[in-house]
């Protein structure tokens, strides 16, 4: 609706109102600007079409326009993170180039201390090479050299027990006990030495077989009853005649350090040697009224140089060794050794050997010390060994037990010589000829039954089998008259039985 404009007059009370001014039709100018905005619009909405148009058949241009823009701003974005991504990647890399020259360093110092350990590690292997090569050199220089030693030391021994049997003064025959003690002093050392040697270097290998455990105690008795009496003790003896299945040679080793100890720690009261039947074996123990042993000692006595301390005035010369070679062989014999003990009470050890049986039953001559008289009066006894102090030595000790000795360096030396009842050769004869294997194996020929035992300084497991294969005794050195005795009686008296039986 128009509004209406009206005049006023002066001074009329309708001056203040305006009357409404009437729309004006348009002129020629606005005229065109309409017409020319239409035909722009047309032209837009033509232009259009035409793109539209002119699209992928189904599609929808501009959508895709504002699609592809949307995506050129996804583009932009993510290229500017993967630039910043490479800027990192970048720094990664620097701090991975600074890593790479790290380790680089720290490869070529391992490399130095792998060279480094290289040669160390070859510096050892020779060293121990050396050491090996030291201690084979160390075992065979003690065989060689225990062989060498026991040569004089046995014919010393055979000399000094030969004479205990002279009627010679008192003063003379307390002189000749000292030497006889002062030898086996020097035996028990040397021994010690050897066989800890040759256990070190595990070249003791055992020779098992069956025997009767009285061959074996019965000279151990006979001989430490001596050795405890001297000292004011009383040695008590449970024989039994058993077969067991052991090594005779070693088995006594390990009984002798017992009994050794036995009468070293015990100042006053008995030493017991004896047997127990048992399911799985022959219990052999060795038991004292001594100081006892602690609990908390009873794993360092079988260490090597652990020793406690003697009975008050025994002159202890040993070398802390005897426990630790008496564990070892019974471990290497598979025997269980046992140990009961209780402090200010005494101690008693105890071995396990398994039974055994004898391919042929044989009656062991029991005897007392210094019996057995009759069986030797007369017999003749041929003695082959290579060493004179051996032979006078030999033929001193039997011709005092009233054998007829005929002694050799080799058997040309007997051809002319009566026929024997018993050949007792070394085993170490002149270098070059047969040893006294070979040469008891020729005597053997002449004399079919002839009993013989085979002498050496040589421990060697497979040179007792040899022996035994043959129907040889075999004795070790340096050799004790009580079990030089005791191998005569065997084996004279076997002798004769044969040939009384024949």
């Amino acid at each position: 609706m128009a509004c209406i404009s009206t005049r006023r007059s002066p001074g009329s009370p309708l001056d203040l109102v305006h009357p409404p001014e009437l729309p004006r039709e348009p002129g020629e100018r606005e005229r065109a600007l309409q017409d020319e905005n239409a035909r722009l619009r047309r032209i837009c909405a033509s232009l259009i079409e035409r793109v539209e148009s002119g699209g992928m058949a189904g599609g929808a241009p501009y959508a895709a326009f504002e699609h592809s823009v949307l995506l050129a701003e996804q583009v932009r974005e993510r290229t500017e993170t993967l630039q910043r991504t490479l800027g990192e990647l970048g720094q990664v890399n620097n701090a991975l180039g600074q890593a790479n020259a790290e380790l680089g360093d720290v490869n070529a110092k391992l490399r130095e201390e792998i060279a480094v350990r290289c040669e160390t590690e070859r510096r050892l292997r020779d060293a121990k090479a050396e050491a090996e090569a030291a201690n084979l050199s160390k075992t065979k220089f003690l065989a060689a050299v225990s062989h060498d030693l026991l040569q004089p030391l046995n014919a010393a021994r055979l000399f000094t027990s030969a004479l205990s049997e002279h009627e010679v003064p008192a003063d003379s025959q307390r002189l000749v006990g000292h030497i006889g003690r002062s030898l086996k002093d020097v035996e028990t050392l040397l021994g010690t030495l050897v066989d800890i040697s040759r256990l070190d270097a595990g070249v003791l290998k055992p020779d098992i077989a069956a025997f009767r455990v009285n061959e074996l105690l019965d000279v151990l008795a006979d001989e430490y009853r001596q050795i405890a009496a001297a000292r004011n003790l009383e040695l008590r003896y449970v024989c039994s005649n058993r077969v067991v299945n052991s090594d005779l040679a070693l088995l006594a080793r390990v009984i002798r350090n017992l009994l050794s100890n036995a009468i070293r720690y015990t100042e006053r009261g008995r030493v017991l040697l004896g047997c127990r039947r048992r399911l799985d074996g022959l219990e052999i123990l060795v038991a004292d009224t001594g100081s006892g042993i602690h609990e908390s000692q009873r794993e360092e006595i079988f260490l090597e140089f652990r020793r406690g301390s003697a009975g008050k005035g025994q002159a202890d010369r040993g070398l802390g060794l005897g426990l630790a070679i008496v564990d070892r062989i019974t471990g290497m014999l598979g025997h269980r050794l046992s140990l009961v003990s209780s402090p200010d009470i005494g101690s008693q050890f105890s071995i396990l050997v398994p039974y055994g049986q004898l391919d042929t039953v044989m009656t062991w001559p029991r005897h007392e010390p210094h019996s057995g008289t009759r069986l030797l009066e007369g017999a003749r006894i041929w003695v082959i060994d290579n060493d004179p102090a051996i032979c006078e030595g030999m033929e001193a000790l039997l011709g005092g037990w009233g054998c007829r000795v005929t002694t050799s360096a080799g058997l040309s030396g007997l051809g002319s010589a009566p026929a024997p009842d018993m050949l007792i050769v070394d085993y170490h004869l002149t270098e070059g000829e047969p040893d006294g294997l070979e040469v008891a194996a020729l005597v053997r020929e002449r004399f079919p039954s002839l009993p013989v035992l085979v002498i050496t300084a040589n421990h060697d497991a497979a040179l007792k089998g040899r022996a035994r294969e043959q129907g040889f005794g075999c004795l070790l050195k340096p050799l004790k008259p009580l079990r030089l005795r005791m191998a005569l009686l065997q084996h004279l008296s076997s002798h004769q039985r044969a040939q009384e039986s024949g």
